[in-house]
């Protein structure tokens, strides 16, 4: 059976680590209210969004609205958060990157519930206000990915790793994105820059995996999601690293 597209891999993997609140969510409020209320998104997202509704009824502001449109994402109402999220960045009387790493949260919470193209707007508002962000361009090439638009996700990510070239993420997107535009030799670089960076990285061995599957090296490309297995700390990429090899058994001997 044919390999899943390396992007759309990618993507997967990086993006579903994110699912629920991200570990450093943005800021948009200070002091003991928003802090309680962030740390209960980790251990009671119920209990935060009922903290966050209360906070706002005192005069929360945005750090209330904040915190509860983060704990409809941690409990699993994804587009009901990303609408939030977007419309508290719109409204956000905070600075230009603070209202950007919002939009940058309400993209992945449309590629999350599967709105590519919501995913892409929220991540092109995000740049307008942080232009030279390597993180958001990886966002918007995250999206463009989603919809098959590589040449032009191509391009965030060119920017990307020309503005950060310690990023093996960047790398391995990039790569990514190259392969499925025909650039093997051109991805097979990329990766290889991404794996001298991190070379436990696990999505980049699932991308050298499936380069090597595509010129037909089956052994070698078990071998990368083998150790992508082992290595991955994100269950999604653990996933598809099993789900590859499964797709992909041990060659048989060949006859003679």
């Amino acid at each position: 059976m044919p390999l899943r597209p390396a992007l759309v891999a990618a993507l997967l993997a990086l993006a579903l680590c994110a699912a629920g609140p991200a570990e450093e969510p943005a800021r948009l409020g200070s002091g003991p209210d928003y802090e309680r209320c962030l740390g209960l998104l980790r251990t009671d997202p119920g209990e935060a969004l009922l903290y966050a509704d209360g906070w706002e009824a005192a005069g929360g502001g945005e750090g209330a609205r904040h915190c509860a449109a983060l704990s409809f994402l941690a409990l699993g109402e994804t587009e009901r958060g990303a609408e939030r999220l977007e419309d508290l960045a719109r409204r956000s009387g905070a600075d230009p990157a603070a209202r950007a790493a919002v939009f940058a949260e309400a993209g992945s919470a449309w590629t999350l519930a599967g709105e590519p193209d919501r995913a892409f707007a929220a991540a092109t508002m995000a740049l307008t206000l942080a232009p030279d962000d390597p993180a958001l361009m990886l966002d918007r090439a995250l999206a463009l990915g989603a919809t098959g638009r590589y040449a032009e996700a191509l391009e965030d990510l060119d920017r990307a790793v020309a503005l950060d070239p310690s990023r093996a993420d960047a790398w391995v997107l990039r790569g990514a994105a190259k392969r499925q535009l025909g650039r093997v030799e051109d991805a097979e670089r990329d990766v290889a820059r991404a794996l001298s960076l991190a070379p436990d990285n696990a999505e980049a061995l699932l991308e050298r995996g499936a380069l090597r599957r595509t010129k037909g090296d089956v052994r070698g490309a078990r071998a990368d999601w083998e150790q992508a297995a082992r290595l991955a700390t994100d269950p999604a990429a653990a996933e598809l690293a099993r789900r590859n090899l499964e797709l992909n058994p041990v060659p048989g001997p060949r006859r003679r």
